[in-house]
């Protein structure tokens, strides 16, 4: 896989990784730069319902759709899942995500856009969008910040 090379959804597995379909019909997991979701299968995790908007808007967002690839450098994770950005309609739907509130800005490893993510999140969060208009979720999702922020000295 490349950058600016054209993809097409087949599955997604969760709020920030899917499987794609390249040109030649191979099989791709994808885990997508600068997002982090909640887990959407705990049934008792209050923040699971924003994983399970994240999974539905990403099916959305994707459904059909020629998605443009923009890989990160390194361009694999350590569990072998491609790093990228995708764009539809010229759109980052991680940014997309962001906006709608369903996912956090993924801080523990620097990316080139993360100033522009973090920009997005912040306007969500003032706007109580999503999981920032849930108060024990923010909780969570500042807990999250402050281990990501660690993890990064």
């Amino acid at each position: 896989m490349s950058s600016g090379e054209t993809v097409f959804l087949t599955q997604v597995v969760d709020g920030d990784s899917l499987l794609v379909e390249d040109h030649e019909g191979e099989s791709i997991s994808v885990r997508l730069l600068g997002i982090k979701a909640f887990p959407s299968k705990i049934d008792k995790d209050p923040a699971s319902r924003f994983g399970r908007a994240a999974v539905a808007a990403l099916e959305r967002m994707l459904a059909g759709k020629p998605a443009r690839v923009e890989l990160h450098d390194p361009p694999m994770d350590s569990q072998g899942r491609v790093l990228a950005h995708l764009f539809v309609d010229g759109q980052d739907i991680g940014l997309g995500l962001i906006d709608e509130g369903l996912v956090l800005v993924y801080t523990a490893y620097p990316f080139k856009a993360i100033d522009g993510y973090l920009d997005r999140q912040n306007r969500a969060r003032a706007a109580s969008r999503g999981l920032w208009g849930d108060p024990e979720v923010v909780t969570r999702a500042r807990h999250l910040e402050k281990q990501w922020v660690e993890r990064r000295r």
